[in-house]
């Protein structure tokens, strides 16, 4: 980001925070108007002030150090975690306080309607909706606290079983285990990341398949978590693919070379975790004399880095079997996948984190993210082509998930009888 778009967005910030802030402190004023101590009264609304501009504040600062450093690290992470807290929870209360201004509008102009202008007074805020507002934004306010202390470590094990006719028999019932966005950089719990190896492991799956993003930014993150996901092992093998964040695009470099050396020794890393890293390219699966294609390639996006070359790693790939691709982008699979005239049966990817925010029930399925990717968790269907979407190992730049669990998808493939 230039200088200008820097400051267009910490002025953009900041009259939002200030903004919220007023909006809520509407509610605070409300509840505190029939206090009988005006130094109470005024005691709880210069305190208001003082914590939430404060928060305003130490978050610009924050963005500041984050523009300087060029990259969000552990202890800006921290910050960026109450700004989301504190933002999802004021929105919260500006929300139910914005339909209650809607409705004392609507009341002004039928009394003006009705009586004019004669001892008009706009009609003022009622105390119980100011507290069901406050009420109402507890649940989303401890639901973060939750995502950042114990969420982003809840582990959950999502299984699809998909069925395809020409599935050789002998891969009836074989299973692929699937990580994506490790986001090793963002890991401070080794403890907690165990948590989740464990799970991936006991799944004893045929094949596991990482989709990538193993970084956050540079090859070193990694290092501190090698040996405990090379725990994690495939009767027929461990297979990766890069992720856009792989790349070291997000931060500055001091040459071209030191950026590329960083790429050189990400790849190295996958090899000592046991994957094998696919660069458009496929490898062949054999079991009892069958086989089936395992496809991989570089990042491919829409509004990402678009290095990945489908047509390359389908070279030499028979064009009639059964075939499985690793692209770490979702959009890959709507813009270039789905519709290939060499059909590819199921594809793997992940890339949206499903967010980390949002409700999943059997009645309601909700996450921002889904306004930017129609498919954004969970397995897709198409003329016969499947689409599993992970909702991601781990966390970045909000340390934590509400809602959207980190995820281990345990996919088995059947031959539809």
């Amino acid at each position: 980001m230039n200088n200008l778009g820097s400051l267009i967005f910490l002025v953009s910030v900041f009259l939002f925070t200030t903004f919220l802030n007023w909006y809520v402190f509407q509610a605070v004023k409300t509840l505190t108007a029939n206090l009988d101590s005006d130094k109470i009264r005024s005691s709880v609304n210069i305190g208001y002030w003082l914590i939430f501009s404060g928060i305003s504040i130490w978050i610009i600062l924050t963005f500041i150090r984050i523009f300087a450093a060029g990259e969000i690290t552990n202890a800006t992470q921290t910050v960026l975690n109450v700004f989301l807290t504190v933002l999802v929870t004021q929105l919260v209360i500006v929300l139910i306080l914005f339909g209650e201004d809607i409705f004392r509008n609507i009341q002004a102009g039928f009394i003006l309607v009705f009586n004019g202008t004669k001892d008009f007074s706009f009609p003022t805020r009622t105390t119980w909706v100011s507290a069901i507002a406050i009420t109402v934004a507890a649940f989303p306010f401890f639901s973060f606290v939750y995502g950042v202390t114990y969420g982003k470590h809840n582990f959950k094990v999502h299984k699809e079983v998909v069925y395809f006719e020409d599935l050789p028999e002998a891969f009836d019932g074989f299973t692929i285990t699937q990580l994506s966005d490790i986001h090793s950089g963002s890991f401070k719990d080794k403890e907690g990341v165990q948590k989740g190896v464990d799970l991936a492991a006991r799944q004893n799956s045929d094949l596991v398949v990482f989709t990538g993003d193993l970084v956050n930014h540079k090859a070193e993150e990694i290092d501190p978590f090698l040996e405990q996901f090379a725990q994690i092992k495939g009767k027929y093998g461990q297979f990766s693919i890069l992720g856009n964040h792989d790349y070291g695009d997000y931060i500055s470099w001091p040459s071209q070379s030191a950026k590329a050396d960083n790429l050189k020794n990400l790849k190295a890393k996958h090899a000592e975790m046991g994957f094998r890293l696919l660069l458009d390219e496929h490898v062949r699966i054999e079991k009892d004399g069958q086989e089936i294609t395992l496809l991989g390639v570089e990042n491919w996006g829409v509004g990402f880095v678009k290095k990945g070359d489908l047509s390359k790693a389908m070279e030499g790939a028979p064009e009639e079997g059964f075939k499985v691709l690793l692209s770490h982008d979702p959009s890959h699979w709507d813009e270039e996948v789905k519709n290939n005239s060499n059909p590819i049966h199921l594809t793997l990817s992940g890339h949206t984190h499903g967010m980390q925010f949002g409700i999943e029930t059997p009645l309601i399925r909700w996450s921002p993210v889904q306004y930017r990717y129609p498919n954004w968790a969970g397995l897709a269907e198409e003329s016969g082509k499947f689409l599993y979407v992970n909702r991601g190992f781990g966390f970045h730049a909000f340390s934590g998930r509400v809602g959207i669990w980190p995820e281990i998808t345990v996919i088995e493939l059947r031959k539809a009888r």
